[in-house]
């Protein structure tokens, strides 16, 4: 991670950078999620809590702690920003059954994170129902200052939209040391968010499931680190 790290002035000198979407500013922060200053919201996506029981009860088993952990980060950052609203853009639960599976702790402190702010949660593929136990209002997509906050990129070129689904990540190769990692990937027309939840996993933004969303107008490209965003140059990106 050596090669991605600025010079040390503060641990959260570097956490978050800015990032323009059609000319509007928001805010990228290192776990995954976008800020709207103008608008007050906290947008993050792709969450899939619960995704330990669900493999745990296909015998596949993982530490039971990623909802838990998600939602830690989540209240990290609704400290850091006190948004009035919060914004999921699908797959928050990684099955429709997830939220009946989750632990009454864990829903208990959802809810305190909900208290005094709106929260929206955009449907996704995995998640096409949201659990009433979740609160909140639910919907398959918003449009907000006029930008459409959805969950599946609309396909083909397309403008003024902010979605998830696709758990875009980069690799570099720096003298023979391979890095990987999650990243937001826009051309300050759309953006596509990272994963946010703890056990998802990543497809490689050269990967050719992305050239229909941003042809070759080139990209921009953001990697979370564990001590910072980090803007790359595409130049510098490799196929898996």
């Amino acid at each position: 991670m050596n090669m991605l790290k600025p010079e040390r002035i503060g641990l959260e000198d570097f956490a978050d950078q800015p990032v323009n979407i059609c000319g509007k500013a928001f805010i990228a922060h290192k776990f995954g999620a976008l800020y709207w200053p103008s608008e007050r919201a906290l947008l993050v996506s792709d969450l899939h809590l619960e995704k330990g029981s669900a493999f745990a009860s296909r015998g596949q088993m993982l530490p039971p702690y990623d909802t838990r952990d998600t939602l830690r980060k989540l209240a990290i950052l609704i400290d850091r920003y006190q948004p009035e609203t919060v914004i999921s853009l699908g797959d928050s639960l990684h099955d429709s059954a997830g939220a009946a599976r989750m632990d009454p702790v864990d829903i208990e402190s959802l809810h305190i994170l909900q208290e005094d702010r709106d929260w929206i949660w955009i449907t996704g593929n995995h998640d096409p129902k949201i659990d009433r136990a979740l609160a909140g209002y639910v919907m398959e997509e918003v449009v907000i200052g006029g930008i459409t906050l959805r969950h599946e990129p609309k396909t083909g070129a397309a403008t003024h939209e902010i979605a998830g689904h696709y758990h875009p990540a980069a690799r570099l190769v720096f003298h023979g040391t391979s890095l990987r990692r999650p990243c937001f990937v826009g051309n300050r027309l759309r953006l596509v968010m990272p994963a946010f939840g703890a056990y998802a996993g990543g497809l490689n933004i050269l990967d050719t499931a992305f050239e229909p969303l941003f042809g070759s107008d080139g990209l921009d490209v953001w990697m979370l680190g564990h001590e910072g965003l980090y803007p790359v140059a595409p130049r510098l990106l490799r196929d898996d």
